[in-house]
């Protein structure tokens, strides 16, 4: 069985769907806009402040679903510490901590740059994976997420915005997939009940086993997430680890 496992973080957390904001409807706010040459600039500089970031962009095709209208997709995302450090504070025990905040630090960004937000949770689905991959440097790695060569599984998307303009993007930059050096794979033997065969993730399997009382996988992580050689130094922190955990366990609790 697969899942999308790349926005996991962002799509087992919630158990509410956030309602749509009007700001994500068809059509792209005109409004006054700064400069096309320091937008980008700036949009980077005010996402950092909530431990967000650029994670590439792409032009659309005319047409493409969700995206009419736009000359531009910037993908907004995370890696490493940094955005937990920001939403830690507010969590408050309701449902869909991370995905209220995200809205809630997004929205009054997309409405400053004149820009409409999409997300990969709530009511409709957009096809994020696909994104990334037009976005940036990304391959699928044997747990299905998607490995960056920097971030290596420590990154997750939380958003895309949507400009009229066509801002000037650099190129994606080829690179090999840093699994296909990775002589031992280490990441395929972790798992305690070989849920990852390097095609399929059992879910059952996973669900079952950090569902016993003597398992440390909610507390500690997915061992095989763990043991990946790469973007080590952009690994979570336990306690943003074992949030997204307990998140996962609850969204498996709730789907059988």
């Amino acid at each position: 069985m697969n899942l999308p496992l790349l926005v996991q973080d962002a799509k087992v957390e919630r158990e509410v769907a956030v309602a749509r904001p009007a700001s994500r409807r068809a059509g792209v706010p005109n409004g006054a806009r700064p400069n096309i040459g320091h937008l980008i600039a700036s949009v980077t500089a005010a996402l950092a402040k909530q431990g967000l970031l650029i994670r590439g962009g792409f032009h659309p095709e005319p047409g493409e679903p969700g995206l009419e209208g736009a000359g531009t997709v910037l993908l907004i995302g995370n890696a490493g510490a940094a955005m937990w450090d920001a939403f830690a504070p507010h969590i408050d025990g309701a449902p869909d901590p991370l995905n209220r905040w995200t809205v809630g630090v997004i929205e009054p960004i997309a409405a400053r740059f004149s820009a409409r937000a999409l997300y990969p949770f709530g009511e409709l689905s957009w096809p994020f994976q696909r994104w990334a991959a037009r976005a940036e440097t990304l391959h699928p790695s044997p747990l299905g997420l998607l490995i960056h060569p920097e971030y290596g599984l420590w990154h997750a998307y939380r958003a895309a915005l949507l400009f009229i303009q066509r801002l000037p993007l650099p190129p994606v930059r080829a690179a090999p997939s840093p699994c296909e050096s990775c002589a031992e794979k280490p990441c395929m033997s972790a798992c305690p009940v070989s849920a990852f065969t390097g095609g399929d993730y059992d879910v059952p399997a996973c669900a079952a086993h950090i569902r016993k009382p003597d398992t440390n996988c909610v507390d500690a992580g997915c061992r095989s997430r763990e043991v990946c050689p790469v973007g080590r130094d952009w690994r979570y922190p336990p306690e943003q680890v074992r949030f997204h955990m307990t998140a996962f366990s609850r969204a498996v609790a709730a789907a059988d």
